[in-house]
């Protein structure tokens, strides 16, 4: 039986001379695959609909494996995501965060949702470095592992001088800073930026600039909580890192898009 959903292409294998195997996320099911015949050929219904970002519509016969897809109408084609670098190269790491951040066919609307949102802002040119940032911190709760952040995750002070414990998952006040002496150095920008960053509603976003040196933290926080708690390893982070130097050496402005507010 075919039936109708909402999904973004996640991404696509060539399957033969002229077929496609599309991995979709969609609102209703989760993620799925399927199969889209005659899709490599520029001529088919088929082609436009199924490239990576797309938004849209689409009958899909689904399967415990490898489903098939009939047909698919464009919402939205996500188009600058693919023709600017640095958009394209935080897309597809979301992307993939998200692909490798869940199971096939466990059904997430919220997720869906604020992913859908994130690729939207980042293809209107807002700052898709810090929409990275917020998506990261709300991936956290989807893979099981959210840090500690609204008190010290040794003594549960609520208020003071905080720092990062990657061993402790969370922050640490000034008073228990000695229990970790490789915790990472916040700044009170830092510090509130991702406890706002764990709950904030996405579609509140508005305008407003983040200094570097509170980008930096930020990254370096994330990043490396990513790598003890969620044992992914996603081959764009590599390109997102490259990008992220390439971007450094164009100055402020390269790849950072529109400024914010929240």
């Amino acid at each position: 039986m075919y039936e109708t959903c909402e999904a973004i292409v996640m991404r696509t294998v060539d399957y033969g001379e002229t077929n496609k195997i599309v991995t979709l996320f969609t609102r209703e099911w989760g993620k799925v695959a399927a199969m889209a015949r005659g899709a490599k050929k520029p001529s088919s219904r088929l082609s436009a609909v199924t490239q990576p970002l797309c938004y849209g519509r689409y009958v899909v016969r689904r399967s415990r494996g490898v489903g098939v897809l009939q047909q698919g109408e464009l919402i939205d084609s996500m188009r600058m995501l693919r023709e600017d670098l640095f958009a394209a190269a935080y897309a597809a790491y979301l992307v993939e965060l998200t692909d490798k951040g869940t199971e096939e066919q466990k059904s997430n609307p919220h997720l869906f949702a604020l992913l859908l949102q994130t690729l939207r802002y980042m293809s209107e040119g807002r700052d898709a470095e810090i929409l990275t940032f917020i998506y990261e911190m709300k991936m956290l709760s989807v893979l099981g592992v959210p840090p500690l952040l609204d008190r010290c995750a040794r003594c549960g002070a609520t208020v003071g001088r905080f720092s990062f414990s990657i061993k402790e998952a969370g922050f640490l006040c000034h008073r228990c800073e000695a229990a970790d002496p490789h915790r990472l150095p916040l700044s009170p920008a830092s510090v509130r930026l991702l406890r706002l960053f764990s709950r904030f509603d996405l579609s509140r976003l508005g305008a407003v600039s983040v200094k570097a040196s509170t980008r930096a933290e930020l990254k370096a926080v994330l990043s490396a909580y990513y790598e003890e708690y969620t044992g992914l390893t996603l081959k764009t982070k590599r390109f997102l890192a490259q990008i992220d130097e390439l971007r450094d050496k164009l100055g402020p402005s390269g790849g950072q898009g529109e400024p914010f507010s929240l």
